[in-house]
């Protein structure tokens, strides 16, 4: 059976972070969440992989090649305009010969519900529930078959939601080259599934783990589910007087210096430099090549390739870009003194505690300070003590 996964979409809701990369290309625990989703269906028995690729598609390429390194094969459809889930689908059509999974490739999904999907005959459609159902494609189900389907309604009457796996027949791509496009401007997948809805042709089967990582920081909480089962591994060099607790993987070439403590799950890319007295806390992940220095804190969070937080510098509950440096005694605030659920740019993170969101390669001066909720666009730079909050867009110049 082959596996097509969309990853053509660049992911407008997790800008600045996909600036430079597109958004299955996002690591979670120092992997991009797309080869998460690649290997849960590897590990399902699929090993035949069809990348829906647009936006970014170079990074794609390069990173998963021809899969072989994962004992698996992929061959890549281009989708050179992204028009929508439909248009994505039908990049696909010369590419599958038989039944077939498809999936959104920016969600978590564990083997096991991969393996219940495949075993069923198509049409059949996976679904999850969801405390926000409205920001979804509601569902309602009755004696296992769909028999509605209506997106991102104002007013839900489910708490089911589509979850963006699907086990079709060839057939669906008779459907696909039927579908209008929208009044969003897109050729919608929804559509075709609506034709198999009304001749009660598409079955639901419910997952019992599934996680939508739609905006930035979905990424922190995708990251510490993943974290939550990663394994110790020590491939650097650890220094005498370093104190590590819980789960902790280092990677080749990182050195952690004297008086560093880390709290795991951590997790540590290669040619890194830790320490000395850094203090690094769970569900933290930090990519390669970064500097994490002299009594600096993080917590919660993920730092991308290449980001220097060097000195006395405190950062919780964010998602940092690669590139970045922090001058000494820069730090993020993630806690409103109302304890509200803290928003970005507007948008409600359901989080009471989430930092910043920052993109690639921006700089920091001495003794910045960035307010809860903070969006700072890529190749920002900041004048020695700045106060930073709100929405900040690329390329800014503070002095």
């Amino acid at each position: 059976m082959e596996c097509v996964v969309f990853a053509a979409g660049e992911g407008k809701r997790m800008r600045p972070l996909t600036a430079r990369r597109p958004k299955v290309m996002l690591p979670l625990a120092n992997r991009p969440m797309m080869e998460h989703l690649v290997l849960a269906a590897r590990d399902a028995g699929i090993t035949d992989f069809i990348l829906v690729v647009g936006y970014g598609e170079r990074e794609v390429r390069k990173h998963f090649g021809d899969g072989s390194r994962w004992g698996i094969h992929i061959t890549y459809a281009p989708q050179r305009h992204q028009q929508g889930t439909a248009d994505a689908l039908r990049s696909a059509a010369d590419r599958v010969s038989g039944n077939f999974l498809a999936m959104n490739g920016d969600m978590l999904l564990t083997s096991a519900d991969i393996s219940r999907l495949i075993a069923m005959p198509p049409h059949c459609m996976s679904t999850s529930t969801s405390d926000h159902p409205r920001d979804y494609g509601v569902v309602l189900v009755e004696d296992g078959m769909v028999t509605s389907l209506e997106e991102k309604s104002e007013r839900p009457n489910s708490d089911q939601i589509n979850a963006g796996a699907y086990l079709f027949s060839p057939d669906i791509f008779e459907l696909v080259d039927q579908v209008q496009t929208s009044s969003r401007g897109e050729l919608e997948l929804t559509d075709a599934l609506g034709v198999l809805i009304g001749e009660k042709l598409l079955a639901a089967i419910p997952f019992s783990s599934w996680m939508d990582v739609g905006y930035p920081w979905d990424l922190l909480d995708a990251n510490a589910i993943l974290m939550a089962s990663l394994q110790p591994e020590n491939r650097g060099t650890v220094e005498t007087g370093v104190t590590m607790s819980g789960a902790v993987a280092i990677g080749n070439g990182t050195v952690v210096k004297s008086g560093t403590y880390i709290e795991g799950p951590c997790i540590i890319g290669d040619n890194c430099r830790i320490g000395p007295h850094a203090y690094i806390r769970g569900a933290t992940s930090i990519g390669d090549d970064c500097h994490i220095g002299h009594c600096t804190e993080l917590k919660n969070s993920i730092v991308m390739a290449g980001t220097k937080i060097p000195h006395f510098n405190y950062i919780g509950d964010s998602v940092i870009g690669s590139g970045c440096n922090f001058g000494a005694g820069t730090k993020v605030a993630n806690l409103r003194h109302d304890h509200e659920n803290v928003r970005v740019c507007g948008k409600d993170t359901r989080h009471k505690k989430f930092g910043a969101v920052i993109g690639d390669g921006v700089q920091f001066g001495i003794n910045c300070s960035i307010n809860v909720g903070a969006m700072i666009g890529s190749d920002a730079k900041f004048a020695p003590c700045s106060s930073i909050e709100g929405c900040i867009g690329e390329k800014s110049i503070i002095r």
